[in-house]
């Protein structure tokens, strides 16, 4: 009669109920915190590059040369990524003008665009099979500016 006592008290659910929710809790948990944690990680480097594409277009009709500008729009972007701690990379930055005077960037009534595109590595992947090189998220941003009737920089 003893043995079937323990038997039924071994076969119960009684006391399992706390560790059913810990492992399910975890289990689940883990995947959104790290969720959280990409797509925090992507909406900044989206910030990044849209301030980082209106600074450049900024900075750019600002000057009071072509060469003056494009070295400025460049070191405007630098600093923008750099705050957010996302790479430069060579052609990142492209600046279009239109308008009225499309030959002269800088010239009263243009539109100068820049545009910025670069990639967000997601959090915490390690660097086993490749997996670095994939778990990028390509952000990119436009902005424009124009180039005030009174022209560029003083």
């Amino acid at each position: 009669m003893r043995l079937s006592m323990r038997v039924r008290r071994l076969a119960g659910d009684d006391g399992n109920a706390p560790i059913e929710f810990l492992v399910t809790g975890v289990i689940l948990l883990v995947p959104l915190v790290y969720l959280g944690i990409a797509l925090a990680s992507i909406q900044g480097g989206s910030l990044a590059v849209e301030g980082a594409a209106r600074e450049a277009a900024r900075v750019y009709v600002a000057a009071a040369t072509d060469a003056g500008g494009r070295a400025s729009a460049d070191r405007a972007v630098t600093v923008a990524l750099a705050d957010r701690r996302l790479a430069r990379r060579d052609g990142d930055l492209i600046l279009s003008c239109e308008g009225a005077a499309a030959a002269d960037c800088l010239a009263a009534g243009t539109r100068v665009t820049a545009t910025i595109r670069t990639e967000v590595e997601l959090p915490f992947v390690p660097p086993v099979f490749g997996l670095q090189k994939v778990a990028r998220v390509p952000v990119a941003a436009t902005a424009t500016a124009p180039v005030f009737r009174l022209g560029g920089a003083p």
